[in-house]
């Protein structure tokens, strides 16, 4: 750290201008660049032409040797790679060099470099991962400014759309006026996004997938007499499928690598509470005060909510599970290897989304039974039901992608329909008590509100319809029997006591 009273070193930013057919509005853009930002921050010009016929690379190195006192390159792509292809080659320029932040202009005037200073305040004072320019934060300014009705209305009907099926409340998505933390874009596939004009609306999705901080803030608008590029109702289609794909995701119905920016481990097995679900059936089925062993216990969460309900719960995990409370027991052990955990003073037995990732499910469940005795304990078990309806329509289409989450999830190894899981369980010596269909996760997805609670409905009322259809998961209560060797031992026992007793009578 300086010394008190040394300057502080400035922040790197890059003004990436994006330009393609604009040999004749670059000059005026760059000059319009507020000359303060460049004292401010340790800037550097960036102006990419996207093989342009014309003259734009030309004006812009003309620019360069004319204002030495402005760091700046000019680069040209030898072939077009589309509005978001040119980004990628900013983006990946402003992370190879090192930069604190990017920002995009257009290098046809449409966004005004006049607003740098303002838009950028957010980011400096650390308060902000992306700032967003919005012409719509004050409407009738889009349309004085020349915005045309059509796009007007388009704008604010798919914009309003989005924020439906993401659960954000943004003014707008569709400005191309953007401020990036770099250290942001680097957590980002963005390398996987569109090369056409919806990369902007993936780069947003990724950002709130991240849950980076996205501020907004108004800027001016202008239309001139640019050329539209944008096919509009392209457009409009490419950016709802986006939005749609990045709903699945997130539901782990879909698996879309560009939209995956989770970590690792055991936490991102979250809970899924307050509607119906795999852990809302498990917690409760269990009755308060019951002694339970939750068996690939991930975090804890589930352990924890049975706690809450006075539950004796122990937990078994290949990690030590992170929100697990009290003196209960943890055992700490791969799940593939011979269980070495106890289960006799337990009543119920947890395995919620266990079965899927053992290499064995077969061999697991058969040396669990070797541990019961004649106390029947009841077995809660959920799994993922590889028969849903989305999954089918996947393979109609010729696809089956594993992902990070979900059905699909890269971890596991086995897959079950209703009639397999049944039948693994009946061979193992258990008995079927109840089966139940479980929904997705619409709640988790779109929240708690409308839309989320009534994709929910919907769901269930499949789930009556069919279940091996429209069931996301499978969830079963059973109860456990003694194994063949336990038996056998038990009743050379009991008999040779009764012998014994009839021998002494």
């Amino acid at each position: 750290m300086p010394p008190t009273g040394e300057a502080q070193p400035r922040k790197r930013l890059l003004i990436f201008v994006i330009a393609y057919y604009a040999d004749s509005t670059l000059k005026e853009v760059l000059e319009r660049v507020p000359r303060s930002i460049l004292t401010d921050f340790d800037c550097e010009v960036l102006v990419i032409d996207d093989a342009s016929q014309d003259r734009t690379f030309e004006v812009g190195r003309a620019y360069q040797a004319a204002h030495p006192e402005m760091p700046m390159t000019v680069l040209r792509n030898e072939y077009n790679q589309g509005y978001g292809g040119n980004q990628k080659i900013g983006y990946a320029y402003a992370i190879a060099k090192r930069f604190d932040f990017v920002a995009m202009l257009h290098a046809d005037g449409q966004y005004a470099p006049e607003a740098l200073p303002e838009l950028m305040r957010p980011l400096a004072e650390g308060r902000a991962d992306a700032v967003l320019g919005s012409r719509m934060m004050q409407p009738m300014d889009a349309l004085k400014g020349g915005m045309p009705l059509y796009k007007f209305v388009g704008n604010r009907i798919l914009s309003r759309l989005q924020n439906l099926m993401l659960g954000t409340r943004l003014s707008e998505f569709h400005s191309g006026y953007r401020i990036y933390s770099v250290r942001a874009l680097e957590r980002l596939p963005v390398r996987l996004n569109s090369d056409d004009f919806h990369f902007d609306t993936e780069i947003i999705i990724q950002m709130l997938n991240a849950r980076a901080r996205v501020v907004e803030l108004p800027i001016p608008t202008y239309y001139g007499s640019e050329i539209s590029r944008v096919n509009g109702m392209k457009y409009a289609k490419d950016v709802l499928l986006a939005t749609v794909k990045n709903v699945l995701h997130r539901s782990n119905v879909f698996y879309q690598r560009r939209f995956d920016v989770g970590g690792a481990g055991n936490t991102h097995y979250e809970l899924k509470l307050g509607y119906a679900s795999s852990h809302t059936f498990a917690i409760d089925a269990v009755p308060a005060g019951a002694r339970v062993l939750d068996v690939g216990a991930g975090p804890g969460g589930v352990a924890s909510e049975l706690q809450r309900k006075g539950c004796h719960t122990a937990v078994v995990d290949q990690f030590a599970p992170a929100e697990v409370a009290g003196e209960e027991p943890v055992y700490v052990q791969d799940l593939n290897d011979p269980p070495r955990f106890p289960v006799g003073d337990r009543d119920y037995l947890l395995l919620l989304d266990v079965i899927e990732h053992l290499r064995s499910p077969e061999q697991f469940l058969a040396q669990l039974r070797a541990r019961f005795d004649n106390r029947p304990k009841t077995m809660i078990l959920t799994t993922p039901n590889i028969a849903f309806v989305v999954q089918r329509l996947m393979l109609l289409f010729g696809q089956f992608n594993y992902g990070r989450l979900g059905i699909l999830d890269r971890t596991h190894t086995r897959l079950f329909t209703f009639r397999t899981i049944r039948q693994l369980l009946v061979d193992e010596g258990f008995r079927i008590k109840r089966v139940r269909g479980v929904p997705a996760p619409f709640p988790k997805v779109f929240g708690n509100g409308l839309i989320g609670r009534g994709a929910l409905a919907a769901n269930l009322a499949l789930i009556r319809v069919s279940k091996t259809l429209f069931s996301y998961q499978i969830y079963i209560e059973a109860e456990t029997t003694p194994d063949v060797d336990f038996l056998l031992a038990d009743t050379t026992r009991q008999s040779a006591r009764r012998a014994e007793l009839a021998t002494g009578s």
